[in-house]
């Protein structure tokens, strides 16, 4: 194992509290690296599906279902991409508990060829003209294996980094997996509107369409042999030693009861984590386009543009958090959102390419305080015997319940007042629970996980 416990009899020979001495891990850069590109995958294949469904959901449309309504077809099209958001509590329910059972990379590598398989899936699944009703419901199934198996990814990746991470540097480490949610989905929107250029409209309605899913197979083949090649976490490594060579079995009751207070911090961190994020990166194009009447493909390009920013801060931020701690980054990202999500979308509603352009920029930056914080900040707040299961709980209820179905409660909040301006209102009161949320946690920056020995960085 590239990773080695080292006891501490030092301590003792010196005299150092012998009482307290406790085991340390000595973590390998070079194994830390590679569980952090690993896990990072995952969170890109992810976000490139994301990326790839919603900028081509049209052309979909018109692949699976009847024609002669567009607007029946794009809802129907959302409708399948939405169904994946239901079941991935139920994932979490699954693959959480038995990560703390069998292993944190067993079960990712387990979710890694889920994804892969429910993507590559729908570039094979034929048109409705071919096969009729089966069309859609074939594109349903492989919605729901998604769905299912993103349930386990997001928890058990940040769990990974986590507890590979050396104590004073998991803020760094922990950064890059939203690196590779963010460069996922510039890569699969990026793909798509380099297709839309360069192929006609009826090229990419016959073929077109299946090359960005297609190429998930690769990937995935990539992402599992990375993740493959990985030994288990030190921390669970010692869990499963400290159960006498036993594998930990944990009741999900205890996941949930004996955790309800981190339960209920991880759904209000994750709450406002998610909301700012599905406001920006899917909300915001169609806001753009149908409520501002702004040009698409502009609108499309900003965003990625903010993505691309938030790309480049990712890193600096994380390893901000670990020099001043995650409470201080998350709280600046919350008190943001708060005071200036209304001067924001102001300057989005301005309508010129600058206005929107730095209203967007600004929100982007704000999100990076979450986005670079919550990686590390999650996974501390519970111990081993749990992490997995409680994170994959509380992360999946809160993106569920919340950071799913914001474009929707969103557009309908516009339809029914006729404001504007709901969207700014909205963060603000996410950004209110996620302050409390803040408020209620405890500082985790350099202490080592709870239930888990202090790590350090080796050379």
């Amino acid at each position: 194992m590239a990773t080695v416990t080292a006891v501490t009899p030092q301590l003792k020979a010196r005299g150092a509290a012998p009482a307290a001495a406790r085991d340390v891990t000595v973590t390998d850069p070079a194994l830390v690296k590679r569980a952090v590109k690993a896990a990072a995958l995952g969170n890109a294949m992810e976000w490139f599906d994301f990326g790839v469904y919603s900028y081509i959901a049209v052309t979909l449309g018109k692949v699976f279902f009847p024609s002669g309504n567009p607007t029946a077809q794009l809802l129907s099209t959302f409708g399948a991409f939405a169904a994946a958001f239901l079941v991935r509590p139920l994932g979490g329910m699954v693959f959480g508990p038995l990560g703390d059972r069998v292993g944190r990379q067993k079960v990712l590598a387990l979710t890694m060829i889920m994804m892969a398989a429910g993507t590559f899936a729908i570039g094979l699944i034929p048109s409705y003209a071919s096969i009729g009703v089966g069309a859609p419901l074939l594109l349903l199934a492989a919605r729901l294996v998604q769905g299912f198996s993103t349930g386990g990814e997001y928890a058990g990746a940040s769990t990974f980094i986590a507890e590979y991470a050396p104590d004073k540097r998991r803020g760094f480490f922990g950064s890059w997996l939203e690196f590779g949610t963010l460069a996922g989905y510039i890569g699969g929107a990026g793909l798509v509107t380099l297709m839309t250029a360069l192929l006609s409209s009826a090229d990419l309605l016959s073929w077109g369409w299946r090359v960005p899913f297609l190429i998930a197979g690769p990937m995935g083949l990539i992402g599992l042999y990375l993740r493959m090649r990985l030994e288990e976490t030190p921390a669970f490594a010692a869990e499963v030693e400290k159960a006498e060579a036993e594998r930990p079995k944990v009741p999900l009751r205890e996941m949930v009861a004996g955790q309800w207070r981190a339960l209920l911090l991880c759904v209000g961190l994750v709450l406002v984590f998610n909301v700012t994020d599905y406001m920006l990166l899917s909300y915001m194009p169609s806001y753009l386009t149908s409520e501002l009447k702004y040009d698409e493909t502009h609108g499309l390009l900003v965003v990625l543009g903010v993505m691309a920013l938030m790309m480049i801060v990712q890193p600096f931020a994380g390893a901000l958090t670990d020099r001043i701690g995650r409470r201080p980054v998350i709280a600046a990202g919350c008190a943001g959102f708060l005071f200036l999500s209304v001067p924001a979308l102001l300057l989005i509603r301005q309508g010129s390419l600058l206005a929107v352009a730095l209203g967007m920029g600004a929100l982007g930056l704000l999100l990076v305080c979450f986005t670079a914080a919550m990686p590390a900040a999650l996974p501390a707040l519970f111990p081993t015997r749990v992490r997995y299961g409680s994170l994959s709980i509380g992360f999946n209820v809160s993106v569920s319940l919340f950071g799913g179905t914001t474009p929707l409660v969103v557009t309908a909040l516009i339809g029914a007042t006729g404001n504007m301006m709901m969207p700014a209102y909205y963060m603000m009161a996410a950004a209110v629970i996620g302050g409390f949320a803040v408020w209620r946690m405890s500082e985790t920056a350099g202490r080592p996980l709870p239930g888990s020995a202090p790590a350090v960085e080796g050379r």
